[in-house]
């Protein structure tokens, strides 16, 4: 295209500098026919797909107005001029293309995180490089230093550090031992990794994160759709518009009516007219920039970990007012962890908590394994014996040839023995040993760190009700909710009285206004539908959470949430900026074109340059270093 325009403007200048040396006229059909020759270079392929177009039933896009725009310039003998507009038209496409194709280069960038070969271990050790698609489930691979890990799967042998910025957008690494699980995408910044791959290639992270982002474009927002519409008829309009431009004062010049706005003129000025009408009119401006601009804020917001899977879902964030929470794992960090020791007197605190360890210690139950990881004595198993777990209640053995329970005050009751009530928030676990009440241990589910700062965040963005769901219980909800700022809280919980909140919630909001549903993505996928807008947290590996949401949070931090409303309500903007920019310029050079204001060169600028700009303008959306700070 650049060799095409270079050929054509030397050619217009070689045919200006005949006419101005007089070696050829101005007009006649010779210079027409030179003038035809850059014409040609320059513009053939706008012709063919104006032609290809109105054969395939598409008649009203940008190629059929700027043939029928030059052609028409020709047909006036306004050679030249034909000549400069196709050029300057040209000229515009190709920055278009550029601007777009950056766009798109950032982005295919940005998730280039699927690499292209494994390091395949053979029987004898050695390895091989093949295809990622070519590796079986239950194959070992390696990655060395520097290398980015192409499957999912388990570590054999070795220790290292992994960058998942890629897919979380934090530059803290994570680091990873043997039989911890490592997902396809992230960086192996130091030692060798053995890895008995889990997952198949197509299933893997990587592969459901880059589906999730190719795909956003197909879930086109209301703005997009509104364009879409208004180009299916704002095109033939025009087109009628340019038509009636140029018949009705022609009939009337023809008739000899004797109007004021016609003296002067002859029926080629208002043909001029109606042709500066056609070129100003292509809606490329807006047919382009606005879904350039959501693709460039869904691919700024996987910047920052957060994957979006439509644009529709980008717009309704901007929009949204309330947001629930689910409690476990989105607002706290979803690990028990023993805050207090409340020991009776006879007993020290150690004590307590060394019992219910020991009596814990076969369980795999979230508050077993909190005590045990509290306990700072080596747990003797050879100390226990006699182990008895009453469903709903908690556990009795034999330590030290003492009995133990440990359990909730159901089975202190059933053990009819006198325990003490605790005001402090989280689970109680009440301690006996052969009959005498022991103390009690508080078991706490802590808030993340930036759990309290992320609510205060979202009411300064704008949403004006926060609201958490739980199955805990009132005395913990309540603590929660107090220490992070929530507005409101509903505690005791079931999935199906999460939904019937969620309703209620949401027919109670303005019409405009949206609803969004944060939870973990796995025992939350009912509210997660639920919602107009489901966003999943600490989603680094969850399958559930990527096919239940509408919107993924790679990591584990609710700050996230605001900044992804920033991200959308700058996107949305940019939109609206372009949208009124494009409309105004247009609007006010069609107005000068109708009248006989505006030649050709300014009606290139209203299409061409306009486009150009909101272009440019798109492209913002993908800058959100702002936000990673």
């Amino acid at each position: 295209m650049l060799r095409r325009i270079v050929a054509a403007a030397v050619l217009l200048v070689l045919v200006k500098g005949l006419c101005a040396l007089e070696l050829l006229p101005e007009q006649g059909l010779l210079t027409a026919l030179c003038y035809l020759a850059p014409y040609a270079v320059i513009g053939w392929d706008v012709l063919y797909r104006a032609v290809r177009n109105i054969r395939g039933g598409q008649v009203f896009d940008e190629n059929f107005l700027m043939a029928l725009a030059t052609v028409g310039a020709f047909a006036t003998a306004e050679y030249a001029e034909a000549v400069f507009v196709m050029l300057f038209y040209q000229v515009g496409e190709l920055f278009q293309d550029y601007a777009v194709g950056k766009s798109r280069q950032s982005i295919a960038a940005l998730m280039d995180i699927r690499p292209d070969t494994a390091n395949l271990e053979r029987e004898d050790g050695s390895t091989e490089e093949v295809d990622p698609e070519d590796v079986a489930v239950g194959a070992v691979i390696v990655v060395k230093p520097g290398e980015r890990v192409p499957l999912d799967g388990t570590v054999l042998t070795g220790e290292s550090s992994l960058d998942t910025a890629a897919l979380t957008g934090e530059s803290v690494p994570r680091d990873v031992g043997v039989g911890d699980d490592v997902i396809s995408g992230c960086v192996n910044q130091s030692g060798v990794l053995r890895i008995r791959v889990t997952r198949p290639c197509e299933e893997s992270t990587v592969s459901k994160i880059l589906d999730l982002v190719e795909n956003a474009s197909e879930k086109k927002s209301t703005s997009e759709n509104f364009i879409t519409r208004f180009a299916r008829y704002y095109t033939p309009c025009v087109v009628l518009s340019a038509a009636a431009l140029f018949l009705i004062p022609t009939i009337l010049l023809v008739l000899g009516a004797p109007l004021g706005f016609l003296n002067g003129t002859v029926w080629t000025d208002w043909l001029h007219r109606a042709l500066i009408f056609l070129v100003i009119s292509c809606p490329c401006a807006l047919v382009i920039s606005v879904p350039l601009s959501f693709f460039g804020g869904i691919g700024g917001a996987s910047k920052c970990g957060i994957l979006v899977k439509g644009s529709n879902y980008l717009e309704a964030l901007a929009k949204t007012e309330t947001i629930i929470f689910d409690k476990t794992g989105t607002l706290t960090k979803g690990t028990f962890t023993v805050t207090a020791v409340h020991p009776e007197e006879g007993f020290t605190a150690q004590q307590v908590l060394e019992y219910a360890a020991l009596a814990e210690q076969y369980s795999d139950h979230p508050i077993s394994l909190s005590l045990r990881k509290a306990c700072q004595s080596q747990l003797d198993a050879g100390r226990v014996s006699d182990v008895e777990e009453i469903a709903g209640h908690g556990v009795c053995a034999k330590v030290d040839g003492r009995t133990v329970c440990v359990g909730n005050s159901r089975l202190m009751e059933r053990q009819n023995v006198n325990f003490l009530p605790c005001e402090l928030p989280g689970t109680i676990v009440h301690v006996t040993a052969d009959g005498f009440y022991a103390g009690h241990i508080v078991i706490s589910d802590l808030p993340k760190e930036d759990a309290r700062d992320a609510i205060a965040d979202l009411k300064a963005s704008g949403v004006k009700r926060t609201v958490m769901l739980t199955g805990d219980a009132e005395a913990v909800a309540k603590s929660v909710a107090a220490e992070l700022g929530v507005d409101e809280y509903h505690a005791q919980l079931l999935p199906a009285d999460k939904v019937d909140w969620a309703e209620r919630i949401l027919a109670a909001k303005r019409p405009e206004a949206r609803v969004a549903f944060v939870g973990d993505g796995i025992n939350d996928a009912p509210v997660l539908s639920r919602a107009d807008i489901g966003i999943a947290m600490g989603a680094l590996g969850s399958d559930a959470a990527i096919e239940a949401a509408d919107i993924v949070l790679m990591d584990d931090k609710p700050s996230k949430i605001a900044t992804a409303m920033r991200i959308s309500r700058k996107t949305l903007r940019i939109v609206k900026q372009n949208i009124w920019f494009a409309l105004g310029v247009k609007g006010a050079v069609l107005l000068l074109g109708a009248f006989g204001m505006a030649t050709m060169w300014e009606a290139v600028f209203a299409d061409v340059g306009v486009a150009f700009i909101a272009i440019l303008n798109a492209m913002r959306c993908l800058r959100v270093e702002e936000f990673r700070k």
